[in-house]
Order: C-alpha cells, then sequence, then structure tokens
C-alpha cells in the first residue's frame, strides 16, 4: 500500500466574492520542487491558459495507461520508442442526471523499434493488459476505450 499525497492552495484574491467574481487560479503542491499552477475550466469562469481538474484527470489516466502499456510492452520484449495520446474526456450527465467525465478516449499513436513489432492481436492485448492493471482506470466509473 502507499499513500500521495498533494496540497491544493487557493486565496481569494478579489474585493467581492460572488460566483462571477471570485479567482478560480490555485496550486497543486506536489513537493518542494513540483508545483502545477491551474485553474477551472474556462466554461466556469477559470483561466483558459492554466490546466484544469477535468484535463488533468484526462491526463492522469492517459498517463496511468501509457506506464503500463510500457511496462506490458518490456516484459513481452517489445522495444517502444514513442508513444503519444490525443485523449479526451467527455464531460456529459451520468446515469443520475449529474455532470462527469464518463467517458475518456485514448488515441495512442506507438512507434516500436527492434526487429520485432507486435501484431494487432498483441498490441490489442497490450492495450487490454494496460487497462486491466492501470491503478487510476481500476479506481473510476469512468469509461475507458482505445481508439
Amino acid at each position: 500500500m502507499s499513500e500521495h499525497r498533494v496540497t491544493v492552495k487557493w486565496a481569494r484574491e478579489s474585493e467581492d466574492f460572488t460566483y462571477q467574481t471570485y479567482n478560480r487560479d490555485h496550486d497543486w503542491i506536489f513537493s518542494d520542487t513540483q508545483q502545477v499552477r491551474a485553474s477551472a475550466a474556462p466554461d466556469y469562469l477559470g483561466n483558459p491558459d492554466l490546466a484544469d481538474p477535468e484535463q488533468t484527470f484526462v491526463a492522469a489516466l492517459s498517463s496511468c495507461h501509457m506506464l503500463t502499456f510500457l511496462a506490458q510492452a518490456a516484459k513481452r520484449k517489445f522495444v517502444v520508442d514513442e508513444y503519444i495520446d490525443n485523449a479526451s474526456g467527455l464531460l456529459e450527465k451520468n446515469e443520475s442526471g449529474q455532470l462527469a467525465i464518463t467517458r475518456v478516449i485514448l488515441r495512442p499513436r506507438i512507434t516500436f523499434a527492434g526487429d520485432v513489432d507486435p501484431t494487432d492481436d498483441e498490441l490489442e492485448k497490450l492495450h487490454a493488459a494496460a487497462h486491466r492493471y492501470c491503478f487510476l482506470a481500476n479506481s473510476v466509473k469512468t469509461e475507458i476505450s482505445v481508439a
């Protein structure tokens, strides 16, 4: 078992505090040397130049899938040179009528090196194993698919 900590820090920067006027920018502090400036999504009056929780949720799922995929590929002796995923998440109403990221679509493009590339069947099995063993995929109700 492991514990993962982060500090989220926000302070009011506006004179008044109404839904329309309070600032959404804040910090995610992971360690003394790792800090990310974040905001709400632009649709919710956030700063479009900063990462928002919805984007980082999708990024975390994509990153977890990628890291697990790389581990599975290495165990099967496939050499990966590059992995680029143009992932997207859909914010829509769930079965309870609440807004949620209900679906995440991963679109990885993978370049292999070495003597042997995986077949389509082997590639599908690598993605299935990556999904099965991804800690974050196992932690959410969001539907995750690979396109």
